[in-house]
Formats: C-alpha cells, structure tokens, sequence
C-alpha cells in the first residue's frame, strides 16, 4: 500500500493554516511543504476523483474557496481529509503528500490547463440557478 515504503519520509509536523488556506507538511528529510486546500482537494487520492484506471478521472470544478476543515490520523502511514464540500473519501498517504509538495507547480498547472481546455471554473457557477419545480409549497404557480 502506497505510503508504507520504509524509504519514504515520514511528516515531523502537519498544521492546518485556515487563515492563509494551506496544509503545511515538513518530513524528516528536510522537505517542507505550504499545499493549499484546493490543491489538495483537487488532487484528492479517492476513487470520486481518481477513478478506476487511466482516463477516468473527473475534473473537479468550483473548489477555490473549499476548506479544509479536519485532518485525521489513519494508523501510521496516512490522513484523512475534511473538505468544506463535503468531500473526506481519499486517504493522503505520506508517499502521497511528498509528491504532491514535490509536483506541486506542475500539477497545479496542468489542473490549470485541464480547466481552460474543458472551460470550466474554479469558481462555483452562480449564473444559473437550480430548478425548483416552480412551486413554493402553497399549491399555486409562480
């Protein structure tokens, strides 16, 4: 399992910075890492994100002012991460973190590019509304 590589570093430190929106990961090898919430929400380990194989991963859209809102321990190799959206499904094993500090700039620009080319937002679409069924409740029509 991913994160249980005895060559991996293991995390000294995690802190939750709401304030400026980032995890903060130092490890035992010296790395330190600011990811910040979207990020690591967009790059979400679980199958929701991820899929099942090559290709099927799902663009996520919308996330810019996501928080991060807990970080639980999962035994001595991962945490579990808390999202504003509702979104806790994918484990962040310590493999799994390094990279995503040691890619970062990269991925974040390809998630940049995915958007662009699917033109689709970081921001949530506030221009059209869900259907309500025309209906307050009241028996009569709007």
């Amino acid at each position: 399992m991913a994160g249980l590589d005895s060559t991996t570093p293991l995390p000294t430190d995690i802190v939750l910075r709401t304030q400026s929106r980032v995890l903060e990961i130092a490890f035992d090898n010296g790395a330190r890492y600011a990811l910040p919430f979207e990020f690591l929400r967009v790059y979400s380990p679980s199958a929701e994100v991820r899929g099942h194989g090559a290709g099927q991963e799902t663009l996520q859209t919308g996330k810019r002012n996501v928080l991060l809102q807990a970080v639980e321990p999962v035994g001595n190799y991962a945490v579990k991460l808390v999202f504003s959206d509702g979104h806790d499904s994918g484990l962040y094993s310590w493999d799994y973190l390094l990279m995503l500090g040691e890619q970062h700039d990269t991925l974040w620009q390809d998630y940049l590019d995915r958007l662009a080319a699917e033109n689709a937002s970081r921001d949530i679409d506030t221009t059209t509304r869900p259907a309500t069924g025309g209906s307050c409740g009241a028996g009569h029509k709007h």
